[in-house]
């Protein structure tokens, strides 16, 4: 073979890109191929010179202490006939073959074979091209849009695949649109090597900062944390390596030009970039900007952090939806609950008094209600007449004991009454009396008369001596039903009846006490 063979070895090794010596063993590998499926024999070898491009074809065998495979190998003694010195798992020639012996079928086969072999060979360079560029950033021309992804022409061959999973919601794409993707995975399939990209992964953004922030790539800012929701906001902590630099400043640009460019690769995008704490307490506070924070308490023992926030700012920490709180969590790795002070006050309110309470709830004390005297039984058995009969409560025993008393302490209980805080008007002790002297006997009104005349201030006293002149009359104890009547008709006779009636009834009945 002339040296035309060489020069379309060096042809192809500048457009394929692929290494000289790769080539050369590819061809070899083919037209020994080609050679095999013409003589039907599988010890045929061939070898190229890449200087001269003369092709030597030859017959070699294996040489084995046992024989496995009698088209490829033979034993040792047989080898050292053809080559004194020979060892177990040496290939040793036997025979050198004419090159020529192609015909036209023979020389289509070897064509045929060498260029498979030479796209194989071509597809394995760019995979390996490819395969070592995983997490890094990469540009492609939009081919054609599926339902289910975008593929992206990215050269030499190589297709990008943008699953409908990996797209931003708020992007739109069209043919031939420039499109920057983040290489996920690098896949070999039969039509050459297959990139999965995305542009919603967080590594995108890094990679971009990266393009746009000159410290970043260098590596005097690093990007420490990333939270992101594709499509409508992320938060990048950043920290310095260099003493007196700010990091912010340096991600952010002059009137934020460096973080403007990276808005506007990912559509109108929202980014946060907070400064990186190794204090989980002022990070924490710092992924819930742009709100602010009162103080954070930290429980390490649960990764829990207990935010406090004024009131008015508690919605602005939470973020729409929860997402503020959600990406902070994200960001910080803290589970994160936020509570505004006025509920913090509250539920410490809360705690002191139910602390307060504990004790008494713990030890009860029972109290006696023990009759004593003075006014204060007076007053108390004069409440209980003028209240209406009901369930008596567990602790209010004073009903029973007012029944147990006799006729004289029930006297002096009804004088002693104290006066209520509301003095009766002349309206309803004048209805009080015809109401009085209904119930009172001729015989009880002579005993009755003094005590109503005596002290006639409050209709407690009239309810009083009205009662104790009827038990006087029946000669029984009074009741509380009875007790309750009297309290109940001068209210009604008070408030129902008019003011010329009243004067009437009041007339009527000093007519009949004097006669």
């Amino acid at each position: 073979m002339s040296r035309d063979f060489v020069g379309a070895l060096l042809q192809l090794n500048a457009e394929k890109q692929v290494p000289r010596e790769q080539l050369i063993r590819t061809v070899e590998e083919a037209i020994a191929a080609a050679y095999r499926r013409v003589a039907n024999e599988e010890d045929i070898h061939v070898q190229i010179d890449a200087d001269s491009g003369r092709i030597r074809v030859y017959r070699a065998r294996v040489a084995v202490s046992e024989i496995e495979d009698e088209l490829t190998e033979f034993s040792l003694d047989e080898a050292r006939k053809y080559k004194a010195d020979a060892r177990p798992g040496e290939l040793v020639e036997i025979e050198e073959l004419d090159g020529d012996t192609f015909g036209r079928i023979g020389a289509q086969t070897a064509k045929q074979v060498v260029l498979q072999r030479l796209r194989e060979a071509e597809r394995d360079v760019v995979f390996d091209q490819f395969a070592s560029r995983d997490g890094e950033l990469v540009t492609g021309t939009v081919n054609r849009v599926e339902p289910r992804a975008i593929i992206l022409d990215l050269g030499k061959g190589v297709e990008g695949v943008l699953a409908t999973t990996e797209q931003s919601p708020i992007e739109h794409y069209r043919i031939g649109q420039n499109v920057k993707s983040y290489v996920l995975e690098v896949r070999r399939t039969p039509r050459g090597p297959t990139l999965f990209v995305s542009r919603t992964h967080k590594g995108f953004l890094k990679r971009l900062f990266e393009l746009e922030v000159p410290e970043i790539h260098n590596g005097t800012v690093e990007i420490r944390a990333i939270a992101r929701e594709a499509g409508s906001r992320s938060k990048v902590a950043v920290s310095s390596r260099q003493e007196g630099l700010d990091p912010v400043g340096a991600t952010v640009g002059q009137r934020g030009a460096r973080v403007q460019s990276v808005v506007a690769e990912l559509a109108g995008e929202k980014i946060d970039v907070i400064p990186w704490n190794e204090d989980a307490g002022a990070f924490v506070a710092n992924a819930l900007s742009p709100a602010t924070v009162l103080g954070v308490d930290i429980d390490t023992e649960h990764r829990i952090a207990n935010v406090t926030v004024p009131e008015r700012m508690l919605s602005l920490a939470i973020g729409r939806e929860g997402q503020n709180a959600r990406l902070a969590a994200r960001l910080t790795g803290w589970r994160i609950d936020i509570r505004s002070d006025v509920s913090v006050a509250e539920a410490k309110a809360a705690a002191e008094r139910a602390a307060t309470e504990a004790p008494a709830i713990a030890a009860p004390t029972e109290i006696e209600a023990a009759p004593a005297d003075g006014a204060e039984p007076a007053a108390a058995a004069a409440a209980s007449a003028a209240k209406p009969k009901t369930k008596a409560a567990p602790r209010a025993t004073t009903a029973p004991k007012a029944k147990a008393e006799p006729k004289g302490k029930a006297e002096a209980k009804a004088t002693a009454a104290p006066k209520p805080k509301a003095a009766a008007t002349p309206k309803a002790r004048a209805a009080a009396k015809p109401k009085a002297d209904a119930k009172i006997t001729p015989e009880a009104k002579t005993k009755a008369e003094p005590k109503t005349r005596a002290e006639p201030k409050t209709k407690a006293a009239e309810v009083g001596a009205a009662a104790v002149a009827s038990d006087d009359m029946d000669g029984t104890d009074s009741e509380a039903p009875d007790a309750e009547d009297g309290a109940r008709e001068p209210v009604g006779a008070g408030v129902g009846a008019g003011k010329p009636r009243a004067r009437r009834g009041v007339k009527t009945t000093s007519d009949e006490v004097s006669s």
